[in-house]
């Protein structure tokens, strides 16, 4: 099994066990590797409702799956002549939105992609507390 499988069986299991096993922490890397758009949705949706009874750390490239996240961290590496280095930002909601709207559209944040990327996280609020 590959990376991202083993992070959603860890994920399905986990959501099938909250109720009688407590470990503070789960973290999930790269959850979201080989799953559409509205799977990602159901995947974000998943580890939202987890995050009501643990802290969850949560690696992800989709923005359907960020869009759910309480609390945003950029990691960043960069390389120079002195090796390799590894940074670590705490999102403002402002930067949230810019960081899930280059997820969306690259490099290049626009109007559209910045309003797209508002609405996820408005509707990714909404889903949760309905």
């Amino acid at each position: 099994a590959s990376g991202g499988e083993l992070s959603r069986i860890s994920l399905a299991i986990s959501v099938v066990s909250s109720d009688s096993e407590y470990t503070p922490t789960l973290i999930f890397d790269e959850v979201d590797v080989g799953i559409s758009g509205a799977v990602a949705e159901v995947v974000g949706q998943k580890l939202k409702q987890l995050s009501q009874h643990y802290q969850i750390i949560c690696i992800t490239h989709l923005a359907q799956v960020a869009a759910f996240g309480h609390q945003h961290l950029r990691v960043q590496k960069s390389q120079d002549k002195e090796g390799a280095q590894t940074t670590v930002t705490q999102l403002s909601n402002n930067q949230r939105v810019d960081e899930i709207a280059r997820i969306l559209g690259g490099s290049t944040i626009t109007d559209k992609t910045r309003t797209a990327a508002a609405e996820m996280i408005s509707l990714s609020v909404q889903k949760t507390t309905h």
